[in-house]
């Protein structure tokens, strides 16, 4: 009995699905979706769903990404991973590089923000292609941070900070000192007058 899709039987398509059951694991059906958001982008031509095309191939790429991000040791906060869904979506790495895709909507394009213009760091359709891209730039990243760190000057010990004198020590020595000044004058003149 064939199926109306052309199909083998039915007993046939229940053997695959058990097959599939068996060798079922989560990561083959994360490449199962990821192969689906790649069938669906491209079938996707209609100018109102471009948008929607790039948005789930940047999903894509993301998730690919996960293992890379997944390595970085967590007290560095440099990187910042998601997806901007604006006018242009786009794929945030950190706050100066992201993905977008080419005119084509097929092409990725890993761009960084420079004080000269934007950079175009790598370009590839090949979603593996772009993982060992971000991830030579995540590496640079993180080196650029070592030399910083390593460069940066130790503070110096603060100066001993000298206090202020106080006034009242003058004062009191300067009065006892007059007192006893003028306690020997007026014995002076005590002692000569008469």
């Amino acid at each position: 009995m064939t199926d109306r899709f052309g199909g083998g039987s039915e007993v046939g398509v229940a053997s695959q699905v058990n097959n599939a059951a068996n060798d079922a694991q989560p990561k083959r059906l994360r490449d199962a979706l990821r192969q689906a958001r790649i069938e669906a982008a491209d079938r996707t031509g209609v100018v109102v769903d471009l948008r929607d095309a790039e948005v789930a191939r940047l999903e894509i790429l993301n998730d690919a990404l996960d293992p890379l991000f997944d390595e970085i040791p967590a007290g560095i906060e440099l990187f910042d991973r998601g997806i901007s869904q604006g006018d242009v979506p786009r794929l945030w790495i950190d706050m100066i590089a992201h993905v977008v895709m080419g005119r084509d909507k097929r092409i990725y394009r890993l761009v960084q923000d420079t004080r000269f213009g934007r950079k175009v760091l790598a370009e590839s359709h090949d979603v593996a292609v772009m993982v060992k891209a971000v991830t030579d730039y995540i590496a640079r990243r993180l080196v650029e941070r070592e030399q910083v760190l390593a460069a940066a000057p130790v503070p110096p010990e603060p100066a001993p900070v000298n206090k202020p004198r106080s006034r009242v020590w003058p004062f009191v020595c300067g009065t006892i000192v007059g007192a006893i000044g003028l306690f020997a004058l007026a014995l002076l003149v005590s002692t000569h007058g008469h």
